[in-house]
């Protein structure tokens, strides 16, 4: 019994002087890894399409490659973020299928209402280059944040949709869609129609 308490003391002493000792530890706070944003510049989108507007030079303007894409669909690519502005048009053929093609476009943003904490509607309105629309904010972890229409209420119907190719999580994207919302907002300001 002697030689297991000769092993325990030293252990037992080793142990105390370790406790007693003043460490100054706290935990790391949370954060979040740093942002590095461009510069804003903007350059004229130029494809022969019925329509131009600005976006931003840092973005990659791609033909969407998905299944159901058509002609005029595109994608404003925000690499450095991993998203997507999704860029649809359509041709107008009459009052039924823009009316159909407007109440698409609130279903579809009020589809996140089931993860948003807030969806905000504003109206857009240039009368004098016949641009009309709706732009919903969409604030929580919802797949888009931000999605808008515009169209010439006669043959034009253009639609935007931002999407992340990241789980939602809004307060860690947050800063990101502040700053691409800036880019969606000169797109719809300088957005015209060519005919």
């Amino acid at each position: 019994m002697k030689l297991k308490q000769l092993i325990c003391v030293p252990f037992v002493l080793l142990l105390f002087i370790t406790a007693c000792q003043d460490h100054d530890y706290s935990p790391k706070p949370k954060a979040y890894f740093r942002i590095v944003f461009p510069k804003k510049v903007y350059t004229t989108f130029t494809k022969p399409v019925p329509f131009t507007f600005k976006y931003p030079t840092y973005s990659v303007i791609e033909q969407d490659q998905s299944r159901d894409a058509q002609k005029n669909w595109y994608n404003l690519h925000f690499k450095q973020f991993n998203g997507f502005l999704h860029l649809t048009y359509y041709d107008v053929s009459g009052k039924s299928e823009y009316d159909e093609m407007v109440e698409d476009a609130r279903k579809l943003a009020f589809k996140h209402t089931i993860k948003a904490s807030a969806i905000d509607q504003k109206i857009i309105n240039f009368p004098d280059r016949k641009v009309y629309g709706v732009y919903y904010a969409i604030e929580g972890n919802t797949a888009s944040s931000v999605q808008f229409f515009l169209t010439d209420s006669a043959k034009h119907y253009f639609r935007g949709a931002l999407y992340f190719n990241e789980r939602p999580q809004y307060d860690s994207i947050e800063p990101v869609v502040k700053f691409i919302k800036k880019d969606i907002d000169t797109l719809i300001s300088t957005f015209r129609w060519k005919n």
